[in-house]
């Protein structure tokens, strides 16, 4: 029998924590032990609603019986087995079934284990397709304000949010940046007019570094880890536009966005975009293994074809590519899709969602409510009037977290954005459960904070 205070120890002597200063995880430990449905279990047997759907990866819940059953018969044939050089047949029939609920243009699937492997292998793809075209000078990348793709060198040198990516700086390539259309604290009140500014500025650049800019990447409809931003409808037709009007590869990172996420099944066809290079990862496998893909147009896969001395081979890979167990159960994820029709339960939801936010809005220092389907962000703020952000030092929506913890309920915080992210499979009932459990919380933590100034 394992003993608890002993585990707990270990876990403190030995494990480095992402994204975590373990000061705090010392403090304030937790150990998961077990899942059920959309419920997490510790080692203690409390029991937590999944807020966040274990970082916005767990689609069907957990255990869920179709997915737990696909592995278990997939390993009476074989585990792994390499996918350099050699296929293998989950991989196929899976690139089978991308292809098919992908946006038209995508044609080829290259296989990964994270979205940020899948963003890296876009960036070599992009900058490598213009060099085999004889296009040279074409090797920089435009950026959104905000934007985050993922923690490897190339992810982070396109993404750009100053608290994650400042210490690397002389680690990264320099990427040219352009602004993000945020609206709340903006001092255009007109959505159109925002979307239209930050196009205008992208249009400029684009005009004036065309020759030498690869491409751009962008997180469709909503920023992720940057803050849950929401674009104003219309932007990211108008960032397709402009990069056919300039000849520059539009790639998607639908890392978070895709699988449902915001309502349909990838967030670009809410404006019928037709990315270059798409990038997939979290739910593909319903959040049980790490498989990302990096999905493309055939023109792009077309200019690294020839023969081996022509040197236009695409020279990268991992060791766990295409792994059977991983494809082997996206398969059955995709076949849940269809049988229970999540798409169709996840737009509904997220009506549903958007009725009971509105509970949050009355509250004195929730300053905003983003979302977009069941991705959303609720932002803390000192002053409603004015949107002044409480202090950094004070890290307000990393307490409400804890005290969301205590409630029964599990979820972080980017900075004082408060993250609500449901797995796609939980019913009304926990929605609203986990609504309450976010409004007790904040109300706890900022009138305390208010008392003791």
């Amino acid at each position: 029998m394992i003993n608890n205070q002993a585990l707990l120890d270990s876990s403190k002597n030995h494990l480095w924590l992402p994204f975590t200063q373990m000061t705090d995880y010392e403090r304030d430990p937790l150990i998961i032990e077990s899942g059920e449905g959309i419920i997490l279990k510790d080692i203690n047997g409390k029991e937590y609603l999944d807020g966040y759907s274990s970082l916005w990866l767990n689609v069907h819940g957990h255990r869920k019986k179709e997915l737990d059953e696909a592995i278990k018969k997939q390993l009476e044939l074989i585990a792994h087995s390499t996918l350099l050089g050699a296929a293998n047949v989950p991989a196929i029939q899976l690139a089978e079934k991308l292809i098919e609920i992908t946006p038209e243009k995508i044609r080829r699937v290259f296989y990964s284990d994270s979205g940020a492997t899948s963003v890296e292998i876009a960036v070599k793809m992009a900058y490598q397709y213009w060099q085999n075209l004889g296009k040279e000078r074409k090797k920089k990348f435009v950026t959104l304000s905000n934007n985050y793709h993922g923690d490897t060198i190339g992810a982070i040198s396109i993404g750009n949010v100053d608290l994650f990516h400042r210490v690397y700086g002389s680690l990264m390539f320099e990427s040219i940046k352009a602004p993000f259309p945020l609206v709340y604290r903006n001092p255009l009140k007109d959505e159109q007019e925002i979307r239209d500014c930050a196009l205008s500025e992208l249009r400029t650049i684009f005009h004036d570094h065309h020759d030498e800019i690869a491409a751009i990447t962008v997180e469709p409809l909503m920023q992720g880890a940057g803050g849950m931003n929401v674009m104003p409808k219309g932007y990211l037709k108008g960032v397709e536009e402009l990069c056919r009007e300039f000849n520059i590869l539009l790639i998607v990172d639908e890392v978070a966005t895709g699988f449902g996420r915001t309502g349909k099944m990838f967030a670009v066809e809410h404006e019928d975009v037709q990315p270059d290079i798409m990038t997939a990862a979290k739910g593909i496998t319903g959040g049980y293994l790490p498989i990302a893909v990096t999905l493309t147009t055939e023109e792009i896969y077309e200019a690294f074809y020839g023969e081996y001395e022509e040197m236009k081979t695409f020279f990268h890979g991992h060791s766990y590519t295409g792994n059977q167990l991983g494809c082997a159960v996206a398969l059955a994820n995709f076949k849940i899709y269809d049988e229970e029709k999540i798409l169709e339960q996840a737009a509904k939801k997220a009506e549903f969602i958007k009725s009971e936010l509105e509970t949050l809005k009355h509250l004195a220092h929730v300053g905003d409510i983003r979302q977009a389907g069941l991705m959303c962000g609720i932002e803390l703020v000192q002053n409603k009037d004015t949107g002044e952000a409480y202090p950094w030092i004070e890290r307000i929506g990393y307490k409400a977290t804890l005290e969301m913890r205590e409630r029964g309920m599990l979820t972080r915080p980017l900075g004082d954005v408060m993250v609500f992210m449901p797995p796609l499979a939980s019913t009304e009932e926990q929605i609203r459960k986990m609504v309450e459990i976010m409004a007790d919380s904040i109300k706890a933590v900022t009138e305390k904070e208010k008392s003791a100034v």
